[in-house]
């Protein structure tokens, strides 16, 4: 009996400490809401004033390379007194404090609920708030448009299309939803495409070339289209000679940024068809692969007339970002 009680003690011992360390855990709720939507949580009166201007002027000014404005974020205001329980759940918090306090910026994830990326940004004036807001705000964004990227590929994996063959031909990994088709596939050009209706579609290009086909400095971005102009043209021509090229119109917008941590550039803007009445959005990446020495090129477009197109580029910019160079 001696025996059973000294192991009926332990054991209760060993619960209660196991129950302890559970209680040290932080539990989170799934976080929610739509793709691109920030919940800012600022006082009525801030959201009324210059401080509301200046945060509609960052995180809702258009989307570069669209035929029309469509803002980069959508925006619903929060006032402090109800952010609490579901509205705490949001993936992207903006959260907006004035006080006695010095100016500040900090970036944060999964605080209310997970996934979730919080910016906080205080100061003592709305002055202060503003100032903050336009010195970070690319901080800002890129750690919005990053979260917003995981969550748009996590939704993708769960349908995958069976894209090995092209993987393999280009040396690379990519994740396209099942919902996408391989139209053509030769001399290691590829051609991926989705109906969004009949008369409407999403479409890739992926493809290589050589490192020294793209200068460096202020004619990369000449020789970016005149690439893009010079695939479509021979790639996937129509009938009479027509064929898709970048609308003269428009200034493509030239960025650099990073993939798979490879140095790579983006161009954005509008393609338009040679003699026909079509045209939209389209997004080039440039990936610097020196060990192969290669750009691969992996570029996105759209043709839906009469659709809003910011979410459309957005499933392609997310895409494109998810590739990696075996």
């Amino acid at each position: 009996m001696r025996v059973f009680y000294v192991m009926l003690v332990c054991l209760l011992m060993f619960s209660c400490g196991e129950d302890n360390n559970k209680g040290n855990k932080v539990y989170l709720p799934e976080s929610n809401g739509n793709l691109n939507t920030i919940s800012v949580v600022v006082d009525n009166l801030l959201w009324d004033g210059k401080v509301g201007e200046s945060i509609r002027n960052v995180f809702a000014a258009p989307l570069t390379g669209l035929p029309v404005d469509e803002p980069l974020f959508k925006i619903r205001q929060i006032p402090p007194q109800v952010f609490d329980g579901f509205a705490t759940r949001s993936r992207l918090v903006l959260k907006i404090e004035k006080g006695n306090l010095d100016p500040t910026t900090k970036i944060a994830g999964e605080v209310f609920a997970k996934p979730q990326t919080v910016a906080v940004v205080g100061g003592k004036t709305d002055q202060e708030i503003i100032d903050q807001l336009r010195q970070n705000k690319e901080k800002i964004i890129d750690a919005f448009n990053k979260e917003e990227v995981k969550e748009k590929l996590r939704r993708i994996n769960l349908s995958l299309l069976a894209d090995e063959k092209m993987e393999e031909a280009l040396g690379l990994t990519v994740d396209i939803p099942s919902a996408y088709r391989i139209s053509k596939a030769e001399d290691d050009f590829y051609w991926v495409r989705k109906n969004i209706s009949s008369s409407k579609t999403m479409e890739f290009m992926f493809y290589e070339i050589p490192l020294e086909e793209i200068s460096k400095g202020d004619s990369t971005v000449i020789d970016i289209v005149n690439l893009r102009n010079r695939i479509t043209k021979t790639k996937i021509p129509g009938e009479d000679d027509i064929y898709m090229k970048v609308e003269e119109a428009y200034a493509p917008s030239l960025f650099k940024t990073i993939i798979d941590n490879k140095p790579t550039y983006e161009v954005r803007s509008i393609w338009t068809m040679n003699e026909y009445p079509m045209a939209g959005p389209f997004l080039t990446y440039l990936i610097e692969d020196k060990i192969n020495n290669r750009y691969l090129v992996a570029d996105g477009y759209v043709y839906a007339p009469s659709l809003s197109k910011r979410d459309l580029v957005f499933e392609l910019e997310s895409i494109i970002k998810s590739i990696k160079i075996k």
